[in-house]
């Protein structure tokens, strides 16, 4: 995703509708409050032009692409928060449950570590050839493959669910 060159209505309209239709291509949902996720398009939107990548709106930026990776939207902490709240840190992703209603959206907390941890992570020693950091998991369906703490919530090859998903190595 790449930001605009200005924040009007018509490129906010435009940003909104792009990150929608990736959102449900790739099996996840944009809150239904649009007024409210417009707000935040604007923020992703803004992030862009200052930093030159759409970091997460509710969240400080360092201005360091390589110190805010895990908040690039959409953020390494979607989907657990996804998974645990309904919704991610900013509300911009929301679950099934929520889009049809039978959830609302509450305050998540920060999973984000503090800098200082972050910056511990990033300058310790390397993982030691053939172990890996995360497990391994398997799309049952397509066979894509992914090493993070837990099952995607949806394949976005496929769009299997995340029960589809197996622990491969």
């Amino acid at each position: 995703m790449s930001p605009g060159t200005g924040s009007g209505a018509g490129e906010i309209d435009a940003l909104y509708r792009k990150l929608f239709d990736e959102a449900e291509e790739g099996g996840y949902h944009l809150n239904p409050d649009v007024a409210f996720t417009k707000g935040l398009v604007r923020g992703l939107n803004t992030n862009g032009l200052r930093y030159g990548y759409m970091s997460c709106p509710c969240r400080l930026a360092s201005g360091k692409k390589e110190e805010d990776l895990d908040i690039i939207c959409p953020c390494d902490y979607r989907d657990p928060d996804l998974d645990q709240y309904g919704a991610c840190y900013c509300a911009l992703y929301v679950s099934d449950t929520v889009l049809a209603g039978e959830q609302k959206v509450v305050p998540v907390p920060e999973r984000r570590p503090p800098r200082s941890q972050r910056l511990q992570h990033a300058t310790a020693a390397p993982v030691a050839p053939g172990t890996l950091a995360f497990p391994v998991w398997r799309c049952r369906v397509c066979g894509y493959l992914c090493a993070r703490p837990e099952a995607p919530l949806v394949c976005p090859v496929c769009k299997a669910k995340k029960d589809r998903f197996e622990r491969f190595m």
